[in-house]
């Protein structure tokens, strides 16, 4: 029997799920399966491929039409221009995300040595991210999940970012004591308990304790904003990624617990995403 070739896979791969999406994740899949590049795809596309290769290729793209996520089956995501190993034990990081590292950032001159803590790291993405652009500065990164932590740390090792520092923690409760921060920052479990959200698209495959704390979803916000004191520096900043929804609450338990400079800052759609305060008593 002859074998299918790499245009006929995409072909018929292409007839199940219409979309240029959905084009460029079978693309990346047979990528991943053959060890081709994009071009070499598109330039050899009367490559036969081995019944390994195909077997393995098919079973990836029956699990993608079922709903998993593209992230999870080739077992990376890019983040603010690195590539990060993700699995089912962590959050799979956002674009929009990067806008929570833009505003961290932008609050850490890239001349001075400072102290700065990433609650709830995951993949490690946001520590990474800002570890990769800020250098001199001192990272940590928090985790409550031992198997994300060790992702985290694998990310670290392959980035060659092995200056951060990385701790099994729920919140604050397994830092150093006697440690000071900078710049605290967290992008927490804040969808709401019921939020049909939940059971839709990538979330039903995320684990479950990164997405909500139950209740309203603010319940993480409330802990991290009334502990954050003890362990920012005077001057320090307080920084989270929320829901386009609840900015007006998170605002309101900044300035409640005495943060001065309280803002939020929308998204690239225009939505309320982040949200920052500054520790100055």
């Amino acid at each position: 029997m002859t074998a299918l070739q790499v245009a006929a896979v995409l072909r018929g791969a292409r007839q199940d799920a219409s979309g240029p999406e959905a084009r460029r994740e079978a693309e990346l899949l047979l990528q991943a399966v053959t060890g081709m590049s994009r071009a070499g795809l598109i330039s050899h596309g009367d490559r036969p491929l081995t019944d390994a290769e195909h077997a393995q290729f098919s079973a990836l793209w029956q699990r993608r039409l079922q709903g998993e996520p593209i992230a999870y089956l080739l077992g990376w995501r890019e983040f603010y221009g690195l590539r990060l190993a993700v699995s089912p034990a962590v959050l799979i990081p956002r674009p929009e995300t990067e806008l929570l590292v833009d505003a961290a950032l932008s609050r850490l001159p890239d001349t001075q040595s400072l102290n700065v803590l990433d609650l709830g790291t995951g993949s490690g993405a946001i520590a990474l991210a800002i570890a990769a652009n800020r250098p001199e500065a001192s990272v940590h990164a928090g985790d409550v999940s031992a198997a994300a932590l060790d992702v985290a740390r694998q990310n670290a090792k392959a980035l060659g970012l092995a200056q951060v520092c990385f701790h099994l923690s729920d919140w604050f409760q397994g830092i150093e004591p006697g440690l000071r921060f900078d710049l605290i920052l967290s992008n927490p479990p804040y969808i709401a308990e019921h939020d049909a959200h939940l059971q839709q698209g990538d979330l039903r495959f995320e684990p479950l304790q990164a997405l909500t704390p139950g209740g309203d979803g603010l319940a993480s916000y409330r802990h991290v904003i009334k502990a954050a004191p003890e362990w920012l520096n005077a001057g320090g900043w307080l920084l989270f990624e929320h829901g386009y929804d609840q900015a007006d609450a998170i605002r309101a338990l900044f300035v409640d617990a005495g943060y001065s400079d309280v803002s939020t800052l929308q998204d690239i759609e225009g939505r309320d995403r982040v949200t920052v305060g500054q520790w100055r008593i």
